[in-house]
């Protein structure tokens, strides 16, 4: 089924019911879900009219927005395949990105199409659309006001693609993600499930996957009125005048986004009542963020979501099913609770192997890599919702491998099962350190170092044949490294390390950035 078509499911079943909230021009925008369905339609008749067809790509460089989602449905509508890559990675990425898949079109706002003079690959693409009223070399979406709707949905299987986004391998190369609509419609069925959607309820967001999901539950997405692009650089006075003004039930962000209004409310000698529910995700959510959440959102359940964009959810826990046992073990060595994985999914841990490929492996031979609970390994995932391989096998070799007809999805991650059924992580693979004194995962370590009173943010790095901890302080708090080393001493560490920042990635703005640590003299 095409996933346009539950949208306009939503519409004539509630065609007044707000679909969207956001901020536009500096004022607040409602868009309905009739409004949503008859924007796209005719947005469906402009890319018909511009040349494109079933089966092209198009890329999107538009922001979360009511207009990323009319762009999205209208495409969708006949069955083009929406690509997203980010542009603020470099030309070198957006030339690679654009060589794996040629995009037949660009759709972006002003800004985005002055890319076009730095980028040959952007300047290729034949066809160039902008969200304006006037653009050089462009046609206007305006156009589409005064165009009769495109009323048909293409159809499409549970193979038609419907999403293209980029995940750097290891190589630097990115990856090309490939979600078909038969993978949204069964993501959307998990998260309806492990999110709790109902249908008239009003949802804070930061996650463009997760607004097409409210959108086929009919939920409404109040869009924060920030630069999503840099989650942990965003004020927070205006989304705190959104919720005050909206009364959302429930927010689903980023750690960095939601570490920026629990600053605020902090500052502000303030809290944030009435949410039901609190999710957050995209990067690991330590106890002391949990905490942090629950003081700022005093009426809602805390719930840290773990996924990938290959599988996502994968597990989730939330704050009140962590007893001061695990709490206990997470400051003992035990890395950190993900919970129990999501019922749509199957989660297994093998023996370390990452860096070597594993390809096919019989039932036996699977079954004997497979881990016991309370032993480390790396975590490989497999169900509906887990991508079963990246556009022209480019990773597969490194992530993917078929155990008979089953394929299975290597995250990268190491972590164990306890014996309640639950999952650990202890980091990254790569970023275990394996030496001459054994062992030492990076969550390990991170997350023990974090519960010290003083510290914001600890990384662990192996630097000619060195464990170095670094950390960082929380603002005017001073560390004692000693204290810290002698206190992880089962973590045999040769030095604890104070940086004013500890470097992170510039998507999430919460996962440690390893490379850049290790270059730091």
């Amino acid at each position: 089924m095409n996933i346009a078509g539950i949208l306009q499911r939503q519409a004539h079943k509630r065609p007044d019911a707000q679909a969207i909230i956001d901020v536009h021009g500096g004022r607040e925008r409602v868009t309905t879900f009739a409004g949503l369905e008859t924007a796209s339609a005719r947005g469906a008749a402009l890319l018909r009219e511009a040349g494109l067809v079933s089966g092209d790509t198009v890329l999107v460089f538009q922001p979360m927005s009511a207009e990323l989602y009319i762009a999205l449905m209208a495409l969708f509508r006949l069955g083009i395949t929406a690509m997203f890559l980010d542009p603020s990675a470099g030309r070198e990425h957006i030339e690679r990105c654009c060589a794996i898949r040629q995009p037949a079109a660009l759709i972006a706002p002003p800004k985005a199409h002055l890319l076009r003079l730095i980028s040959p690959a952007l300047r290729r693409i034949p066809c160039h659309i902008c969200f304006s009223r006037f653009m050089p070399g462009c046609t206007s979406w305006s156009r589409s006001e005064r165009i009769k709707p495109h009323q048909p949905i293409a159809p499409c299987t549970n193979d038609t693609p419907a999403l293209i986004t980029f995940t750097s391998g290891s190589t630097g190369q990115p990856k090309a993600a490939v979600r078909s609509h038969g993978f949204l419609l069964e993501q959307h069925r998990v998260l309806e499930r492990t999110i709790h959607l109902t249908t008239g309820a009003l949802d804070l967001t930061t996650l463009p996957v997760f607004v097409l999901a409210n959108l086929a539950s009919g939920v409404t997405s109040l869009i924060p009125d920030a630069d999503l692009r840099c989650p942990g650089g965003i004020e927070a006075a205006p989304i705190l005048r959104q919720i005050e003004r909206h009364c959302p039930a429930s927010v689903a962000a980023s750690p960095a986004f939601m570490e920026r209004i629990c600053v605020a409310c902090e500052s502000a000698d303030r809290t944030v009542p009435g949410f039901r529910y609190v999710f957050t995700g995209g990067a690991p959510v330590f106890p002391d963020h949990l905490d942090r959440l629950a003081a700022t959102f005093p009426d809602a359940e805390i719930v840290a979501v773990y996924g990938s964009t290959e599988s996502e959810p994968i597990a989730h826990i939330s704050r009140r099913a962590v007893s001061n046992d695990d709490l206990s073990a997470m400051k003992a060595g035990g890395g950190l609770l993900a919970g129990e994985p999501v019922p749509e999914i199957t989660v297994r841990v093998i023996a370390h192997c990452w860096g070597t490929p594993l390809g096919s492996l019989s039932e036996s031979g699977f079954s004997g890599m497979c881990l016991p609970t309370d032993t480390a390994g790396e975590i490989v995932v497999t169900g509906g919702h887990v991508l079963k391989g990246y556009l022209h096998g480019t990773g597969d070799e490194e992530t993917k491998f078929r155990v008979n007809e089953t394929v299975w999805h290597r995250t990268g991650d190491s972590g164990y099962f306890d014996d309640a059924g639950r999952l650990w992580l202890l980091g990254r693979s790569a970023a275990v350190i394996n030496d001459e004194r054994g062992h030492l995962y990076p969550f390990a370590v991170e997350c023990a170092a974090r519960q010290f009173s003083g510290i914001s943010r600890a990384a662990l790095v192996n630097r000619q044949g060195q464990r170095i901890l670094f950390v960082q302080s929380e603002k005017g708090a001073h560390i004692d490294t000693t204290a810290v080393r002698n206190a992880l001493a089962w973590a045999r560490l040769d030095t604890v390390r104070e940086l004013d920042e500890i470097p992170l990635d510039k998507r999430h703005n919460a996962k440690i950035d390893y490379g850049r640590l290790a270059r730091i003299d």
